[in-house]
């Protein structure tokens, strides 16, 4: 099963210069607590925005090139959502904006961190039409002057 977690703004907000918009502590734990154990799917420049390698996850980069220090590489999309949509393996995509587009048609769960702030960007999650999905409310809090919410979306 494909699912997608990100954290964005008021605006879908993304990233800014291949960082993200939003530093949240609380976010960074939830993320980390979520994707443990399981495979992670993410374009060139989100692996290279990394610090490392995501530590206790299959680290899948999607590129046309070798990567170096990724799990896998993969250059096809299309094969790959062809062989894992089915599976019940949760397997996460983590970014960037051109990924999660690419993608948010086969996931059937989105983890947002729906952030109560807008901020300046040049990556965007895509649009959605949210009346296709259950939404749940995971939990509510703030940071730095800064409300969030986890919030699940499942088709």
């Amino acid at each position: 099963m494909i699912s997608i977690i990100a954290a964005i703004g008021k605006n879908n907000e993304l990233g800014l210069n291949g960082d993200l918009v939003f530093h949240l502590k609380d976010d960074m734990k939830y993320f980390r607590e979520t994707t443990l154990g399981h495979k992670v799917v993410m374009g060139r420049k989100t692996w290279e925005s990394l610090p490392g390698k995501l530590k206790d996850r299959t680290n899948i980069v999607i590129s046309r090139h070798d990567v170096e220090g990724a799990d896998e590489h993969i250059s096809d999309i299309e094969s790959f959502i062809t062989e894992n949509q089915d599976t019940d393996e949760e397997i996460f995509i983590i970014g960037g904006g051109s990924i999660y587009a690419a993608f948010l048609p086969y996931a059937k769960n989105l983890y947002l961190t729906e952030v109560d702030s807008a901020a300046n960007a040049d990556v965007f999650f895509p649009d959605f039409d949210k009346s296709q999905y259950k939404k749940s409310i995971i939990k509510k809090g703030s940071e730095n002057g800064i409300e969030y919410t986890f919030v699940k979306y499942t088709k």
